[in-house]
């Protein structure tokens, strides 16, 4: 058995360009950037950061590119793949990317425009996964009574 996924949570380091295949399909790339924190053998505190190149297709590339800007913290699932080719010095060139099923934007929209945070979380996330879509809007379940038939299990 193989398994190839991939979960970051990281940050966009630009926004995301969209162009259109010559079948008419949608594709969108982006860069992410992940942090990692952890203490050396001295104690010290070591930070590394990685950057990942993004891949979106069909809808969720629409999505994407309409709703993620650089700097947005984001959930994105999805799979590794290794393209090459030859470049015009005849070298071949060789690139591995994060192909994503699956995007979820994350943090408060005040945060994600550039202002403080309200005294209230503006509660998301919003989902967005390829090839459906799904938008989560926040939702109190206070007085809501729970069905059987809703449980997903």
């Amino acid at each position: 058995m193989d398994l190839n996924k991939v979960m970051l949570i990281g940050r966009l380091t630009r926004d995301p360009e969209s162009r259109t295949t010559p079948q008419g399909v949608s594709v969108a790339n982006f860069g992410l950037a992940t942090g990692r924190v952890w203490k050396d053998d001295q104690g010290t505190t070591q930070e590394r950061t990685e950057f990942h190149n993004i891949v979106a297709w069909r809808r969720l590339a629409e999505i994407c590119t309409q709703y993620l800007r650089k700097g947005r913290q984001v959930y994105i699932e999805g799979h590794l793949q290794t393209r090459s080719w030859d470049g015009q010095d005849g070298k071949k060139n060789y690139r591995t990317e994060v192909v994503a099923d699956n995007m979820i934007m994350l943090g408060s929209r005040a945060e994600n425009e550039g202002r403080a945070p309200a005294a209230t979380p503006a509660a998301e996330p919003v989902r967005a996964t390829a090839p459906a879509v799904q938008a989560a809007a926040p939702e109190t379940i206070a007085d809501e009574e729970i069905r059987i038939e809703d449980i997903p299990f």
